[in-house]
């Protein structure tokens, strides 16, 4: 295989990103976005409230899940802060997504390989918000590439891990084992940012602009590799997004906090654990 490398710049918080990180006092919850979560078929929305979850301790003023009506009284059970909205199954699902009026969307945790789910990903990817796509929204992409080709704008991150992006190109995995060439093989191929999971995150541009994210500045991030972490960190993208940084700002902002995140929890940390620690991260560096 070709070990052939690409340079790119290894990211850091800047003061621009602290700054719109804090809310201010003279502010209110619809001006930090709304962040809707697209979860799974009944007894399989634990991943969109884990992204809900995390979406709501970065911040977003509003976050929602977005649930097949048979799927209510379970995502009601267990949201408080986090709204629940339904929708018909096989009816009303891109309608009343819309008429959310969401800031950014996430789709793919535990939302299915079915039909229904690939007519959900279609309708979404139609909208004109800012996306995340994640888990199976990404095999379904891989399974139907032509499905990407709906979306209409340029404010959308996909979160693959190795197999998953594997999947997106398999090709390109002939020709290169380079993290970096396969992030900004992939971004160009899907038009839009990818974000690259690993040791060393990769997020990459279709216009060929890469960061990496270090996880050996930070210590315990062989604990992230538990269930429900990625769904945080995609929680994480979407909030940001919905809060009006910029794709490719969120998926290596997100990325970062999601390691400090580690740092704080420790070992045992459980993909619960995540969301919660964000206060901890944010009053160090809103101190410093």
């Amino acid at each position: 295989m070709n070990q052939d490398r690409v340079n790119a710049a290894e990211y850091a918080l800047t003061a621009q990103h602290l700054e719109m990180l804090k809310k201010s006092g003279d502010r209110h919850k619809y001006d930090f976005g709304h962040a809707v979560i697209v979860s799974g078929p009944p007894g399989q929305g634990g991943a969109a409230r884990l992204a809900a979850r995390g979406a709501l301790r970065i911040g977003a003023g509003l976050v929602s899940v977005f649930c097949a009506l048979d799927s209510r009284a379970e995502q009601s059970a267990r949201l408080d802060a986090i709204m629940v909205k339904t929708y018909e199954e096989g009816a009303d699902f891109r309608d009343k997504l819309s008429a959310l009026n969401p800031s950014a969307v996430c789709i793919g945790p535990n939302l299915g390989l079915c039909d229904q789910s690939r007519r959900k990903l279609a309708e979404t990817l139609s909208l004109a918000v800012p996306l995340c796509i994640d888990a199976d929204a990404i095999t379904l992409i891989a399974q139907d590439p032509d499905l990407i080709n709906a979306c209409i704008h340029d404010q959308v991150v996909m979160t693959p891990h190795e197999g998953e992006l594997r999947r997106l190109i398999p090709a390109a995995f002939d020709k290169t084992s380079c993290r970096m060439s396969l992030a900004k093989i992939a971004a160009d191929a899907m038009n839009c940012c990818i974000l690259f999971k690993g040791p060393e995150t990769i997020i990459a541009r279709p216009n060929g602009d890469c960061a990496v994210v270090k996880s050996r500045a930070f210590q315990n991030t062989a604990w992230l590799a538990t269930a429900g972490s990625g769904d945080v960190l995609s929680g994480f993208i979407t909030g940001l997004m919905a809060r009006g940084f910029d794709a490719f700002d969120a998926a290596a902002l997100g990325a970062n906090l999601h390691l400090r995140c580690a740092e704080v929890v420790g070992p045992g940390l459980i993909a619960e654990d995540i969301p919660e620690a964000l206060p901890r991260v944010f009053s160090g560096l809103f101190s410093s």
